[in-house]
């Protein structure tokens, strides 16, 4: 027999189970078998568990369930989100959202929508200063709009980036076309040069170009005026600084090769001059100490004592002025020099081109100067240099 609450064995005579504690029944048939207080025991606790168990599995499955939808709208929000339909995409990520709240994509997702928003202000505000010329100002939203994307990325962040970039390209090239029409000086135009090739499009390209045909007008005719006054270092410093901009230049590198050319040149025709100046001096030089004095007249004449008069002209035919000029004669009779004589031209200096006289009368000869020949055997001076 067993207690019909524990299922303890119990005797007929008991009247409580020594197990439990409870009374027992005083039907003895009341008092029932072991296989019996095994089902009233734990049916209860398996049918508990059971229930349970069932619960689980619905609730797994409606989260299952959930998950999916989540996922799918999900899905449908990145589609709209790819084709650029942010009202539908915002709708779809919100929904993915109330499907399973902690679904941190679909949260980031509709972050990102919400700041697209916001993009698009600073666009239309960015245009709207491009219209009233304020580039700066309109940059300046461009990269406060661009700041918004720094921690995103895939194709709709990168599609929004190429959008900004696209119209700061825009900005940049309208405020180059208002630099350029206010005629800038050519460091200027350098300057500019750097900032429209930084811009890669077809426009920018364009004005690129055109920037750098000014800068090459410009340093061909400075370059081809300074080789003019034979100022070849000037020369090749603005040709060589033009093609930093333009290294390509035919233009400018064929002048580059016509200064070095003439350079050169003017070198060896400077240094043939130099050398044709120094010859030419020493030509001049060896003419004033050699051949400084012509001879112009000599003549023997008897004056009214009786007495022989020497008397001549001579005439400095050098370059510069000469002093002392001694003029040397012999007295000769029959071809026969019988007396040799010196004497000073005056004035004592003579210039270039002028003419001095000499003069000597022999008291002690009183011969017939028909019968004498006179020649002068040599006339010495000096150079005043």
């Amino acid at each position: 027999m067993h207690c019909p609450y524990c299922g303890s064995i119990v005797k007929e005579e008991e009247t409580y189970c020594i197990t439990c504690g409870k009374k027992l029944p005083t039907d003895i048939h009341l008092r029932s078998k072991k296989e019996k207080s095994f089902i009233k025991l734990w049916g209860i606790p398996i049918l508990t568990f059971v229930l349970v168990l069932l619960s689980s599995s619905l609730f797994h499955t409606f989260l299952n369930a959930q998950e999916e939808d989540a996922k799918h709208f999900y899905e449908l929000g990145e589609k709209s989100l790819l084709a650029e339909d942010y009202r539908a995409a915002k709708d779809y990520f919100s929904k993915a959202i109330d499907q399973k709240s902690n679904f941190t994509q679909a949260q980031m997702a509709l972050e990102f929508i919400n700041k697209s928003g916001a993009i698009k202000e600073y666009l239309q505000k960015a245009e709207n200063e491009l219209k009233d010329k304020n580039f700066q100002a309109s940059l300046s939203l461009l990269h406060e709009a661009e700041e918004l994307l720094k921690n995103y990325d895939g194709k709709p962040a990168t599609n929004l980036v190429n959008k900004i970039d696209s119209y700061r390209n825009t900005v940049k090239i309208e405020q180059l076309k208002s630099l350029l029409s206010e005629f800038p000086s050519i460091d200027e135009l350098k300057a500019l040069l750097w900032e429209a090739d930084a811009i890669k499009t077809e426009e920018a390209q364009e004005i690129t170009e055109t920037i750098r045909e000014q800068i090459i007008d410009y340093a061909y005719t400075k370059a081809s005026e300074m080789l003019s006054d034979k100022q070849f270092g000037d020369a090749q410093f603005i040709v060589e600084d033009g093609l930093k901009y333009a290294p390509n230049s035919e233009k400018l590198l064929s002048l580059k090769t016509t200064v070095e050319k003439e350079k050169v040149s003017f070198e060896i025709t400077q240094e043939q001059r130099i050398q044709q100046a120094i010859d030419s001096a020493e030509e001049e030089r060896e003419k004033n100490e050699n051949d400084a004095i012509k001879l112009v007249s000599v003549k023997l004449e008897n004056d009214k004592q009786g007495n022989l008069v020497v008397k001549g002209e001579v005439k400095s035919v050098g370059t510069v002025p000469i002093s002392s000029v001694l003029v040397e004669y012999a007295l000769m009779t029959k071809d026969k020099e019988f007396l040799k004589n010196n004497v000073y031209v005056y004035p004592d200096t003579l210039y270039p081109n002028e003419n001095g006289k000499f003069e000597f009368t022999h008291f002690d000869i009183d011969k017939n100067v028909k019968k004498m020949n006179i020649r002068v055997k040599k006339i010495t001076w000096y150079t005043n240099y």
